[in-house]
């Protein structure tokens, strides 16, 4: 993990991206509120946010949308996945089922971008890690593959 003071200027679109994918999620229950934008290797910008259902097996996170609409209209790779919320000091990084679902189908060296955000959507700190370093031995098709 890197805390980051600024972030570099090429991911300042995905950041706004992010802030506005964050603005139509639906939290209704948590009210915590996630956005996403995922780069891909062509540089198209992938959105997904949080959508809470009142059976919380049901939600859909924020970062898995993002993938999703990868998968719907992209090609290529994953470059780099920024997600925006609202937090203080420690990086909300995502949950290990977003983590299996990015391991699907990015490198293990992945960038991810935690931005927390402060209540008026400023910046209060920059995370940066690999997936390798949020998903350790991780579980992969290699198992699936055995006689």
């Amino acid at each position: 993990m890197k805390l980051i003071h600024n972030l570099d200027k090429k991911y300042s679109t995905l950041l706004e991206c992010a802030i506005k994918a964050r603005s139509k999620a639906k939290a209704d229950y948590s009210k915590y509120r996630v956005g996403a934008a995922l780069l891909d290797s062509f540089g198209n910008i992938h959105l997904g946010c949080n959508v809470e259902s009142a059976d919380y097996t049901l939600t859909t996170h924020a970062e898995m949308l993002a993938v999703d609409n990868f998968i719907l209209n992209g090609n290529g790779n994953i470059e780099v996945i920024l997600i925006a919320l609202e937090g203080e000091n420690k990086p909300a990084t995502p949950c290990g089922l977003c983590r299996q679902k990015l391991n699907e189908f990015a490198s293990k060296d992945l960038k991810i971008i935690c931005v927390n955000l402060n209540n008026k959507e400023k910046i209060n700190f920059i995370y940066e890690f690999t997936l390798e370093e949020l998903l350790p031995y991780s579980f992969d098709s290699s198992f699936l593959n055995s006689k």
